[in-house]
């Protein structure tokens, strides 16, 4: 690998952490209930500091149409009046020209919308947008349009609950952690010489708990997990998220053993979770080099591996992260991997699938599948095993989250 790719890597996972921790940041300040004003600070100095966005307008409807916090704008803001410039706008935009003469001032019209209405529109003038930085601007305008919606969401809650308004309240609240959710998962997963990863997950509510993840280390090694934490609900998806952040966090910074990584992770769980929750989880370490991978299992339904022909279930580990103060022992299991090598790495949604019997899917049902279609792309035999999931419940509805992430090694 060249360094000025390692540096762009490197800057690409330094940028995602930066953004989860800020994205952590809100979400614990308003779990602990801080007033609009402090969480407005919060969401200005991401704009500002993090994502180097220096002039905006954020305009919120609570009885009326306001603006509630702008940078680098003079005067005062007609909020009723330039929201009949705004209502046209459905989606992210970039700004042209327009008639407006507050407008011209932005390029960038970020609305937030609920059940198709408009809550809140941010404007901001992106310096960002050039040719050659559309990647990192696009990623920037997506983070920003997220937080906009979950700051939004939260100011809104706050009035619904002078209101007494409890289902909206419930409603809101679950749209913060659905947008919280989808910064959970990797956008982008390899389909190359090397390997050929793909990963479907169907949430069974609005919210869930369950995560995958694919983290490259260099040229030739990657981190592959997957995790479930137990219970529902915004505190589950706050707990997922926080776990992601701290993984990645850590490996930017150090190439831990994977032992010493499951310590300090337990760790985290037990702080945050207060003995509340706890998480199952898997995690394998890959070099393509060598071709040998070594994992732990956290306590999380056993991987399957089919290689020449064999099935073998990954089971070598330690107890699920945040049942006990410190984990009583870790073994770690090693193997080499064959070409062609398939692992398939699921959540307890998949086996735990009822029919109208009562009858689990299980896991026989799941590895006659890996056997008979291991030899397609990994994407076509997710498909095939979730449509035989939905054939087995009769209905699109599943009992759980249900996530599956296959691996195929070349």
């Amino acid at each position: 690998m060249t360094e000025a790719l390692q540096n762009k890597l490197d800057q690409k996972i330094a940028l995602q952490a930066l953004k989860l921790n800020a994205l952590l940041e809100i979400t614990t300040a308003i779990n602990n209930n801080l007033s609009t004003e402090q969480l407005l600070n919060n969401f200005s100095f991401v704009l500002k500091q993090q994502l180097n966005f220096r002039r905006f307008v954020l305009l919120i409807q609570q009885e009326k149409w306001s603006c509630i916090l702008k940078e680098g704008v003079k005067g005062k803001i007609d909020a009723e009046k330039l929201i009949l410039d705004l209502v046209r706008f459905k989606d992210t935009t970039i700004v042209v020209d327009s008639n407006s003469a507050l407008l011209k001032e932005f390029n960038v019209v970020l609305p937030v919308l609920h059940l198709g209405k408009p809550l809140a529109y941010l404007l901001l003038t992106d310096n960002q947008l050039k040719p050659a930085a559309l990647e990192d601007a696009d990623s920037h305008l997506t983070f920003a349009q997220t937080i906009t919606s979950i700051i939004a969401v939260a100011i809104e809650n706050k009035r619904l609950v002078k209101s007494n308004v409890v289902k909206e309240i419930i409603s809101k609240d679950l749209e913060v952690a659905s947008e919280l959710q989808k910064l959970l998962f990797p956008s982008d997963l390899p389909s190359d010489r090397k390997m050929d990863i793909h990963a479907k997950y169907i949430q069974r509510h609005a919210i869930g708990g369950d995560y995958y993840d694919f983290i490259p280390l260099g040229d030739d090694e990657y981190i592959l997990c997957i995790a479930d934490v137990s219970g529902k609900g915004i505190s589950a998806a706050m707990l997922m998220a926080n776990f992601q952040a701290t993984i990645r966090t850590l490996f930017k910074y150090q190439r831990f053993e994977l032992a010493f990584l499951m310590e300090e992770l337990n760790k985290k769980v037990i702080l945050n979770a207060k003995g509340e929750k706890f998480i199952t989880f898997f995690i394998a370490h890959f070099n393509a080099y060598s071709r040998k991978l070594k994992y732990i299992n956290a306590g999380h339904n056993y991987p399957i591996l089919f290689m020449n022909q064999k099935v073998q279930v990954l089971d070598k580990g330690c107890i699920g992260l945040g049942m006990l103060d410190e984990l009583p022992s870790i073994n770690i299991g090693s193997l080499i991997l064959n070409s062609s090598a398939t692992l398939v790495l699921y959540t307890d949604g998949v086996v735990e699938t009822l029919d109208e019997s009562g009858e689990e899917f299980g896991s026989e049902r799941l590895i006659k599948d890996i056997k008979s279609y291991s030899s397609l792309k990994m994407e076509d035999m997710n498909n095939i095993i979730f449509s035989h999931l939905s054939e087995w419940c009769n209905t699109s509805n599943y009992g759980d989250d249900t996530a599956i992430m296959s691996c195929k090694f070349f």
